[in-house]
């Protein structure tokens, strides 16, 4: 397997079948978690920026002489958003000083409201959807993930500012 089919498809997750964005999103999880609990925040932010990039330039050399500008099978953009839509949680595991996994609600919302968007593709997501070309793979992605993450920010203050 080539390296841009290896990064692209996030090393053969982007050939399962149903829903290859779905399980693209799931391996995010545990990566995500990986990441976090060897560098914290901070690498998980860096470690988001270069998927981004890393996966921008994948896309384009696996769309290169292709009629799809989006194959299913690239899932590297599912992961770049996923992590995106993390950011509340990773952010406020190191500003609570607390193990990420004790704010599992987050890591759920932050999966599910990302999966919505991503699917849905409501505003700027549709709107880099509709681009048709590797950037606007990578992009739609984390906008959803954007859209995700001030989901969960604003879930995380009604349940801390409401319920608490």
């Amino acid at each position: 397997m080539k390296l841009a089919e290896m990064i692209g498809t996030v090393f053969g997750v982007g050939l399962l079948r149903p829903a290859s964005g779905t399980w693209g999103s799931l391996a995010a999880l545990p990566l995500g978690w990986v990441l976090y609990q060897i560098g914290g925040f901070p690498l998980t932010v860096i470690a988001t920026v270069a998927v981004f990039f890393a996966g921008w330039w994948a896309t384009t050399r696996i769309t290169a002489h292709g009629q799809d500008p989006d194959p299913s099978r690239v899932v590297v953009d599912e992961v770049a958003g996923q992590w995106v839509a993390l950011m509340p949680v990773f952010y406020g595991a190191m500003f609570a000083g607390v193990e990420v996994t004790r704010l599992w609600p987050g890591w759920i919302a932050a999966f599910l409201f990302f999966r919505l968007f991503d699917i849905w593709k409501p505003g700027w997501v549709g709107r880099a959807d509709r681009r048709h070309d590797p950037l606007g793979v990578m992009l739609d992605d984390v906008i959803a993930g954007v859209f995700a993450g001030l989901v969960v920010i604003a879930l995380a203050a009604f349940y801390h500012i409401v319920i608490l």
